[in-house]
């Protein structure tokens, strides 16, 4: 058949107005996905956007693709069932640390587990921002906010720590205005066989400005981020001189040239262990103690639930028939009830 066309970022906007807050992170990440969607050679009738509810869950509207705006916190349940029915499709999720962590918890944790080929984007601002202004399950500590105006008393929780711990077999973390390494990730993700969770660290200028001001301003991001590549010593700074070493269980920081300390001395990462260790140590690495994590933690291969679902339904087929609806309602594990 004839080659496909070449599609362009233009493909993939809609005639929807773009309405978050002027400002707000969340223009930079559609862009991203505009920008990488045409990269990856799959037409664009095979893309589908699934969206809970908060400011992320608008998506769907602005991208070119088929969607579903569904109810808070029910995304990743509504992504599997899609995935499930047409395995051809590529899925992807936008959700919020609100949508995502509270409410959506569980179906987060379980899509994750059942490694679902689908892409989770979770947009975090450490706020609920479409209810204006609440405290999240990210907030930090002490956070007042319109719900807790004395301060938030309970501690947040580890988008990436829970992830891994959820057997996610791609577990990531970028930046919404950092444009090339966003699109880096979303790439590789897209290219992974299996469930994907990225984590986006994400601006609200509303209610939460300078959400992450502390780690990911142009100023301080070389000395505050260190960005993990598979394979490569680990290191950062703006002089590229800094880096980590393993030390027991422990993460140290040491400088190059200082103490005999070379970059041969320096940890390597590995995304590809399948037990995650390396990445367990480092999802729990935050500033100011450490600079923070970005890039992949993980990224292993192991059985989609999808392709082991098909595979049985075709061997159910090959023992059993095609079967039949109304003889299963009648079968022999029901009773009537007179």
């Amino acid at each position: 058949g004839a080659a496909a066309p070449l599609l362009t970022r233009k493909d993939f906007v809609t005639d929807q107005e773009v309405r978050w807050c002027p400002g707000c992170g969340d223009y930079a990440i559609l862009n991203a996905v505009q920008q990488v969607f045409p990269k990856l050679g799959i037409p664009r009738e095979k893309f589908v956007f699934i969206a809970g509810i908060g400011c992320s869950s608008r998506f769907p509207y602005y991208m070119n693709t088929y969607g579903f705006h569904t109810i808070h916190g029910r995304a990743p349940a509504v992504a599997t069932g899609v995935k499930l029915a047409n395995p051809d499709l590529s899925v992807w999720v936008a959700t919020g640390d609100g949508d995502a962590l509270s409410i959506g918890g569980n179906h987060l944790i379980h899509a994750l587990r059942r490694n679902v080929d689908i892409k989770i984007l979770m947009f975090n601002n450490r706020i609920y921002g479409l209810t204006k202004g609440q405290y999240s399950p990210t907030s930090e500590v002490g956070k007042k906010t319109k719900s807790t105006p004395y301060g938030s008393v309970d501690a947040p929780m580890n988008p990436i720590s829970l992830a891994l711990g959820a057997e996610a077999s791609f577990v990531a973390r970028s930046v919404d205005v950092y444009a090339q390494h966003l699109q880096d990730v979303l790439i590789q993700a897209a290219n992974h066989k299996g469930s994907a969770f990225i984590e986006i660290l994400q601006n609200c200028n509303i209610f939460n400005d300078g959400a992450w001001e502390e780690v990911a301003d142009k100023g301080v991001r070389d000395d505050r981020n260190v960005d993990l590549r598979h394979g490569q010593p680990i290191i950062f700074g703006k002089a590229r001189d800094k880096g980590f070493v393993l030390s027991g269980f422990d993460i140290k920081v040491v400088t190059i040239g200082e103490d005999g300390i070379t970059d041969r001395d320096l940890l390597v990462h590995d995304a590809s262990d399948p037990q995650g260790r390396l990445a367990w140590i480092l999802s729990r690495l935050t500033w100011p103690d450490y600079p923070v994590p970005i890039g992949v933690f993980r990224a292993t291969e192991r059985p989609t639930f999808e392709r082991a679902m098909h595979e049985q339904l075709v061997r159910a087929k090959a023992d059993k028939g095609a079967g039949s609806l109304e003889k299963l309602l009648s079968g022999g594990e029901t009773w009537v009830v007179g």
